[in-house]
């Protein structure tokens, strides 16, 4: 047992918290401890308790005394699915007319879907007649917290073999990169030297070797040098030119006398008569 004011400076002294852990104790129990990490922590308990909580229900499916095969398997399947999920299943069978008089018909129905749902399931309530109906219930083998838990799990193991777009996308190339050939191994067979080509170069003959280029002479020298001269006229034959035949030059176009046009009459003036065509002489004549 410590005073409060010894533990306040024990507290201090260490920077932490003070906190009464158990009020209603004689004396009353307090413990050093940082508060903001403890009323976190005790959130995320009360948040995982919350979260794990699971509240059983009680699940209703209904049968036929003459239901087909398909549909008597359609019916199991929703039992075994509130079965997984851990809810109670309520099975009721629905009598009309003279099937009142067989209940025992009912009993057959009610045990064969017990005994096709044994592993997941057990009679919690044997079947027993209300009025027209004959109910049973059946109890899942675990708990509804377990089968969340496994189910949240399953879900995430679904999620992790999800591939994104962008993954897929990532793998698809890596395969196709390693799905390329690769580089042939070299041959150990020995290499034939093929002959080397002459270049066109050398193939081709050379050329002449061309004469020495004289410098050209510069503005100064070619003034003093005189200039060649002319030879004579009378040394050279006349060579005689052949004609050329000149072209004919086309004459000018003589001007076209302008036709008159006929004078319009005046308004008032009568017409004059139009001259009558001769009489053609006839061929007999």
């Amino acid at each position: 047992m410590v005073a409060t004011g010894v533990a306040l400076k024990l507290a201090q002294d260490a920077d932490l918290d003070l906190v009464e852990v158990a009020p209603d104790a004689r004396p009353p129990v307090a413990k050093l401890m940082d508060y903001g990490k403890f009323k976190y922590e005790s959130d995320m308990k009360a948040r995982e308790a919350r979260r794990n909580q699971a509240n059983t229900v009680l699940k209703e499916i209904r049968f036929r005394l003459k239901i087909d095969p398909h549909d008597y398997g359609t019916k199991k399947g929703h039992v075994v699915r509130f079965l997984e999920a851990g809810d109670k299943v309520k099975v009721m069978i629905m009598f009309r007319g003279r099937e009142q008089s067989r209940p025992e018909m009912g009993v057959r129905l009610l045990q064969r879907l017990a005994e096709d749902v044994a592993d997941l399931g057990f009679v919690e309530s044997m079947p027993k007649q209300d009025g027209r109906n004959m109910t049973m219930v059946l109890g899942p083998v675990k708990k509804k917290a377990d089968a969340k838990v496994e189910q949240r799990k399953r879900s995430s193991e679904i999620n992790a073999q999800r591939k994104t777009k962008s993954e897929a996308k990532a793998e698809a190339r890596a395969q196709a990169g390693s799905a390329q050939p690769t580089a042939e191994p070299a041959s150990t067979e020995p290499e034939v030297e093929a002959p080397e080509a002459q270049p066109a170069e050398a193939a081709a003959p050379a050329p002449a070797p061309s004469a020495p280029v004289e410098p050209a002479p510069t503005k100064r020298a070619a003034a003093e040098k005189p200039a060649p001269a002319k030879p004579e006229a009378a040394e050279k034959p006349a060579e005689a030119k052949p004609a050329t035949p000149k072209a004919a030059t086309p004459k000018a176009a003589t001007p076209k006398p302008a036709t008159p046009k006929p004078a319009t009459p005046k308004p008032g003036t009568p017409r004059p008569a139009a001259p009558r065509p001769k009489p053609s002489p006839r061929a007999g004549r």
